[in-house]
């Protein structure tokens, strides 16, 4: 299968719902789409703390590698190494992840190489590091001939811009934040530029540059709003804001918005 086929059944807010899509494709494939398909089902168990679950069926899937297309194997690896993350068994995630990388480049497998390479970079220990990884990946990104490998740069961007904020580097943040933004607008997901914006205004109030971060903020708020999807992530940014500006009584009118937002069954 090719990359756009498996991102089209994917809503990462619903792995279960995924996990009924992949098996409905199931059905009708198989071979290597098929072996493709079960590594996916796998990763939505891991979505969920289904660890025993999800690695059960990948040892399924095992006898099948040496014969299968580097695909497969790459998303195996993939799929094994995300499994123990999620479980907090980094050092059990890192080598395959590194595997992964160097299959998908001998294959030429851009999408899944870049995959690959951001996951080793989500489980180094170190700021340095992971800039550094990111921001190979983000040149693999930049210069990939894939259009789906395209769809990294946003995302790269931004965990670009969350190493620098976890160093201390504001304005190297601000920088990479800002360049994420029309990196998710290449992939043609609202909810990933509007958290794309969320991240420079973030930043923005970190650099004090509060009238910048709240119009950002405001804005966002009444796009949740026009989308029925209320985010608290939003309220909390414009609580601090204001009372960072000594506007006390708007700043409780936020915090009353975000604590109704992330209560159970609150509209």
């Amino acid at each position: 299968m090719d990359n756009a086929q498996i991102i089209a059944l994917w809503d990462f807010s619903n792995p279960a719902a995924s996990e009924q899509r992949f098996r409905e494709r199931l059905r009708a494939s198989t071979g290597n789409d098929a072996l493709e398909l079960q590594t996916q089902i796998a990763r939505t168990y891991s979505l969920r703390g289904l660890f025993t679950e999800a690695h059960a069926l990948l040892d399924t899937l095992k006898s099948a590698l040496p014969t299968a297309s580097a695909e497969v194997n790459v998303r195996y690896l993939l799929e094994r190494g995300r499994t123990f993350r999620s479980a907090k068994e980094q050092g059990k995630a890192r080598p395959l992840f590194e595997e992964a990388v160097s299959l998908a480049r001998q294959a030429n497998l851009e999408f899944l190489a870049i995959d690959a390479q951001h996951m080793v970079a989500l489980v180094a220990p170190y700021a340095t590091e992971q800039l550094r990884l990111n921001k190979q990946a983000l040149q693999w990104a930049e210069q990939a001939k894939d259009p789906t490998a395209r769809r990294w740069i946003g995302p790269l961007w931004n965990n670009i811009g969350m190493s620098h904020r976890q160093a201390g580097e504001l304005e190297a943040a601000l920088d990479a934040f800002r360049r994420a933004v029309p990196g998710y607008e290449l992939r043609g997901e609202p909810e990933g530029v509007r958290i794309a914006y969320w991240q420079v205004a973030h930043t923005l109030r970190l650099l004090d540059r509060f009238e910048e971060a709240l119009a950002i903020q405001l804005r966002l708020e009444q796009e949740s709003a026009a989308a029925k999807a209320p985010d608290p992530y939003v309220f909390e940014e414009l609580a601090a804001l204001y009372t960072a500006l000594g506007q006390g009584e708007r700043a409780e009118h936020y915090a009353r918005l975000q604590r109704a937002a992330q209560t159970p069954g609150k509209p």
